[in-house]
């Protein structure tokens, strides 16, 4: 069993720029997927904003991000970040899942998604939002 757990930061539109600083920092591989990448366009001017970005260095550094689409509450103080767990099974994310939706407010049931094969968000009883999947090689710009 294989599971890792990323801090996933949240912006208005900023995401490919802190990105492209936190590689210029850590230095490691970036990877961004537009709404336009996931076929998830639903306002035009968001189209080449980040539904999903990633950079991995080999020294361990990670971090994941995207912007937050206008039609969705956003403010730095109280939607600032997700916990981001992702596995390598349906059953590995399944059983986590359970566990963490208990006395949660799913805002995302866990299914099967246009970029992975298993994807939920819910926030926990304790305010933290959590996004968990199964990972899955992504293709995109």
């Amino acid at each position: 069993m294989t599971v890792s757990v990323t801090n996933h930061l949240n912006f208005r539109g900023d995401a490919r720029a802190a990105l492209e600083f936190y590689q210029s920092v850590f230095g490691g591989d970036i990877t961004i997927v537009t709404y336009k990448d996931a076929q998830s366009v639903q306002v035009p001017s968001e189209a080449n904003q980040v539904m999903w970005g990633q950079v991995a260095a080999k020294n361990g550094f990670r971090v994941m991000a995207y912007d937050v689409p206008s039609r969705m509450p956003w403010d730095e103080g109280k939607n600032a970040f997700f916990v981001s767990v992702r596995g390598d099974s349906d059953k590995e994310i399944t059983a986590l899942w359970e566990k963490l939706s208990v006395g949660a407010t799913v805002a995302q049931p866990l299914a099967p998604s246009g970029w992975a094969p298993l994807y939920g968000m819910l926030k926990d009883r304790f305010g933290i939002t959590w996004v968990l999947d199964v990972a899955t090689q992504y293709k995109a710009s």
